[in-house]
């Protein structure tokens, strides 16, 4: 019975594209029809109860397939699969459009009500479950320049990796209107990375923050190196403790962090902020986000990679900053410059697969693997993009026109 309905589910989202699948009991199918610009995969499932796994939940059931083996792909690879399931039914697709379903809202209203408080505690194992399985592993995955470990910009498609991170974190600097000698919040600071340009590029200090013990043990290294120790200091707090000490910021940025705040937190992380910034100073927030309307955390994501996190969408973040005079000076989406750092990652981690192999195991590669590749899918034709939301506290803190990001941005990358 799940054979024949897993075929049926196939046979309605595979039209453009091809793929076979070997059945357990050794029949074969195939869906979908060759197409220009869509792959071409053959699958084999190896047991007879894939094929209910993946129709109870097809993104975590395939997942979990594919990490234990009996999903093995025999043509293509995971990239390709993942792509030929999600471009056939894009985000973008066009068509008419009516208000979502009664099932959805349900569904939406459930999944709210499912996702963890984020609080402190629970914050710190999160990050420590993603972030802290080992530097040495990140070091192969991302630009070793900058180890940025979010979404670069790429103003060109020859960039390489590395100048296009280079060029994300001038562009944010540049929305910061950073001047020599000011004081930078960096909430989230990785490796250090955003810290080290800002104290190099513009002559200012930043503290860094984080909840990755791993991840504050090599910033701090790659300070000494980069010989911006003095400039830069990063300590192990929560966001959450820093209002408390009384002190303000010239500046705040934040990258790649929203994400792990999680929904019922949002207003608190906005209340820190505000309550961090001096009066005309001036926060850029770099998040992943939805495109479309506020939804729920899958269960693969949930269970694997990013605990506690949550995807939002720009309504539901204005809303919140709203509530403490956060005023929403600019906002950029970058509709397709995640896929092009996804797809360098995934290329990465390919070319260093048996390193990889020797520091985790062969669940873990393809369980990586998935998540970039469906990661990939989900900002090329799901519902994902990035926004860069630039806050301030008086309408008065930046130029009327927004010219001076582009010239800040061309003198940083000079610098």
């Amino acid at each position: 019975m799940s054979k024949r309905l897993l075929g049926k589910f196939l046979e309605r989202i595979v039209t453009r594209g091809r793929i076979e699948v070997a059945f357990a009991d050794g029949d074969t199918a195939a869906f979908g029809t060759p197409a220009p610009g869509f792959p071409d995969i053959a699958i084999r499932l190896t047991d007879a109860k894939v094929p209910r796994d993946i129709l109870l939940d097809p993104r975590l059931g395939a997942a979990e397939a594919f990490m234990d083996g009996r999903l093995r792909i025999e043509r293509g690879d995971v990239m390709q699969l993942v792509e030929l399931l999600r471009a056939n039914a894009p985000w973008d697709r066009g068509g008419s459009i009516g208000g979502p379903s009664r099932l959805r809202r349900l569904r939406n209203r459930i999944g709210f009500a499912r996702e963890a408080v984020n609080n402190a505690i629970g914050a710190r194992r999160n990050v420590a479950h993603h972030y802290d399985i080992g530097n040495d592993f990140y070091r192969l995955m991302l630009d070793a320049e900058h180890m940025q470990y979010s979404c670069a910009y790429w103003p060109r498609d020859d960039m390489s990796l590395a100048e296009a991170q280079e060029a994300k974190l001038a562009h944010i600097a540049a929305k910061l209107a950073i001047e020599p000698g000011q004081r930078v919040l960096d909430i989230g600071c990785g490796w250090g990375g955003m810290a080290i340009f800002l104290a190099q590029r513009a002559g200012v200090s930043v503290h860094g923050i984080t909840l990755s013990e791993e991840q504050l043990a090599l910033a701090r290294e790659r300070a000494e190196a980069a010989e911006v120790a003095d400039k830069v200091s990063f300590e192990l707090v929560d966001y959450r403790d820093l209002p408390g000490r009384d002190t303000r910021y010239d500046r705040i940025v934040s990258v790649g962090m929203f994400e792990h705040v999680g929904r019922p937190q949002f207003e608190t992380f906005f209340r820190c902020c505000a309550n961090l910034m001096k009066p005309d100073g001036v926060m850029l927030l770099h998040t992943i986000g939805r495109i479309g309307t506020p939804g729920t955390t899958d269960a693969f994501t949930r269970k694997y990679i990013f605990p506690g996190g949550y995807i939002p969408a720009l309504s539901e973040t204005l809303a919140a900053s709203e509530k403490y005079r956060l005023i929403a000076s600019d906002i950029e989406m970058l509709r397709l410059h995640y896929a092009h750092t996804l797809r360098a990652w995934y290329a990465n981690c390919l070319a260093h697969r048996e390193a990889i192999l020797a520091m985790h195991d062969e669940r873990f590669f393809r369980m990586w693997t998935f998540y970039l590749a469906g990661a990939t899918a989900a900002f090329e034709h799901g519902g994902m993009c990035n926004y860069q939301i630039q806050f301030t506290r008086s309408r008065h803190a930046l130029p009327i026109t927004r010219g001076y990001i582009e010239a800040s941005e061309a003198s940083l990358l000079e610098s």
